[in-house]
């Protein structure tokens, strides 16, 4: 890592680490080194972390809570930025403001609190606000661009700038954010009104549901495959005889085929083999193209 760069970094007083195994980082458990992990704690912070990696020409990578990544077993060139320290909820009206590095877990329960509805689905998702936005995160039914107001961002240029949700183009698994150079600081979500029984019965059919369908007990990045049109990945899986199919560390789950599991020391290199045979195999009998819902990061 270069000095100038470090230097730049110690001058902002922005927090950071350097050498950080990423499988401490990420749901997966599995990664090798980051170069360098800066920790700002506000969203002017982040900006000059942004700018002072462009000026001196050092890749980086945004790290939320690492739930739906598979990073390189070679770690990650550069920087990686966490918004774990960007971390708060303000309630006004009908509308929560959070930082973009919230847990996701968090949000819903302060919706409850203040009797807003509309966040349910989410109860459960082990993101942060700003990966759920990034991905337009969803489950049973619901998804971010149902409740999103709008989002406070860092431009390709190291400008803020703040998005409606009416221009995010959220799709299925995407956004804006995921196809264009911004960066999520903060974000408003806009709930409605609710009844505080019915929000938390929603919650917990929506948690018992998790815990009896998904591998909760294994590390993992979630489903691994985006839903291919008309069908389920983790049928198509299970349709050729993949459920309990291993290859290193690397399982797919016997409890729903749709996540590949770490059962232990499984590397990077073990989950993209899996990945390949099964993508390859469903191609194969099916004709269908499996495409990742995971992201993979790093050398």
């Amino acid at each position: 890592m270069q000095n100038g760069f470090l230097n730049s970094i110690k001058n902002s007083k922005i927090k950071f680490e350097e050498n950080v195994l990423m499988k401490n980082r990420t749901t997966f458990k599995i990664g090798g080194a980051a170069d360098v992990v800066l920790f700002p704690e506000c969203a002017e912070e982040l900006k000059k972390a942004v700018v002072i990696c462009r000026d001196n020409n050092v890749p980086y990578f945004i790290l939320g809570n690492g739930s739906n990544l598979l990073v390189s077993d070679k770690g990650i060139e550069g920087a990686v930025i966490s918004t774990e320290k960007l971390n708060g909820i303000e309630v006004s009206e009908n509308k929560i403001f959070c930082l973009a590095g919230t847990p996701l877990i968090k949000v819903c329960n302060k919706a409850k609190e203040c009797f807003l509805s509309g966040l349910e689905f989410a109860y459960g998702i082990p993101g942060s606000v700003g990966g759920a936005f990034y991905m337009n995160a969803g489950a049973y039914g619901g998804e971010i661009k149902n409740v999103a107001f709008s989002a406070l961002c860092v431009d390709g240029n190291g400008n803020f700038i703040n998005i409606d949700a009416k221009d995010m183009d959220f799709g299925y698994r995407t956004s804006i954010f995921k196809q264009e150079d911004l960066i999520i600081c903060a974000a408003i979500f806009e709930l409605e009104s609710g009844n505080t029984d019915d929000i938390s019965e929603k919650m917990n059919e929506y948690m018992s549901k998790r815990k009896q369908k998904q591998p909760l007990e294994y590390p993992s990045a979630g489903s691994t495959f985006k839903r291919p049109e008309g069908n389920f990945a983790g049928a198509l899986i299970e349709k050729n005889g993949l459920k309990g199919k291993s290859v290193g560390g690397a399982q797919v789950s016997e409890k729903h085929a749709g996540f590949i599991i770490n059962k232990g020391n499984a590397t990077a290199s073990d989950v993209l083999s899996l990945i390949k045979e099964i993508q390859q195999t469903v191609l194969l009998n099916d004709g269908v193209t499996l495409e990742t819902e995971v992201i993979f990061a790093g050398r």
